[in-house]
């Protein structure tokens, strides 16, 4: 099976995920049929020499996009160390939307939440005053999630906030989740973990509401049916679903 679906640049799509530094190709992630970045890659893919194609996603304020792109980073306001990276993202004429895909990882064992010296250390600022107390929650242990990597986002919502004021646009954050019931095994997802999954969206999307990154969480089927409601995106549609079964 070859890594990306027919008809999209591959050669493209090469090149920006060997920047990033996840080594998806060297370690094999990519090619895991359980990946997740497989499946944002082939279907944001699509969008990167044709941004207009792409809809605005259902429910996010961000107007027409201008350009896509995958595997983005958002440098926080700082020179060394690790920054985030996103699945992808989008720029508006008003706005810079960053993309933070999963697929299984919730449904996997969960990750301690740990912040770097310079990130904890950093005056973010009152607009940001409802994720700053969340991290801080977080770091004590008064706030826990055992399937939303709530630090990961945390991040995220750091760096799109610096791209963003960099770049004099808002910012959005889009957490986009699947509900897959069987493992590419065979075996059935816990169905207890996705509903809890999806409490802990509720209760992230409560904690940072108000900030100026907006937060806005959505499932992969709903995106899907939005583009498969689309001639021209319809096709395109099909070949992930085939390619990535129920999501």
């Amino acid at each position: 099976m070859t890594r990306f679906l027919p008809g999209l640049p591959a050669d493209l799509i090469e090149t920006l995920l060997r920047r990033s530094p996840g080594s998806e190709f060297a370690t094999g992630k990519f090619d895991n049929p359980d990946s997740s970045a497989a499946l944002a890659v082939n279907a944001f893919g699509r969008f990167l020499e044709h941004p207009r194609d792409l809809p605005p996603l259902p429910g996010v304020p961000m107007g027409a996009p201008e350009a896509v792109t995958i595997e983005a980073e958002m440098r926080f306001p700082w020179s060394g160390g690790t920054h985030p990276w996103l699945d992808a993202a989008v720029t508006t004429a008003t706005t810079l939307v960053g993309i933070e895909s999963k697929r299984y990882e919730p449904f996997r064992p969960g990750k301690k939440a740990v912040f770097s010296d310079a990130c904890d250390k950093r005056d973010w600022g009152p607009g940001l005053a409802r994720t700053n107390l969340l991290r801080r929650r977080l770091i004590s242990g008064e706030a826990t999630f055992r399937h939303l990597d709530a630090a990961q986002l945390v991040k995220h919502v750091y760096g799109l906030r610096t791209q963003g004021l960099k770049r004099a646009k808002g910012a959005v954050l889009v957490y986009l989740y699947a509900e897959p019931p069987l493992w590419s095994s065979g075996k059935p997802v816990d169905p207890g973990a996705i509903t809890r999954h999806r409490d802990e969206i509720t209760r992230f999307a409560a904690e940072v509401r108000g900030d100026d990154v907006v937060f806005v969480s959505l499932r992969w089927a709903e995106v899907l049916a939005q583009w498969g409601s689309i001639r021209s995106l319809a096709p395109h549609v099909k070949a992930l679903e085939l390619r990535f079964g129920a999501l």
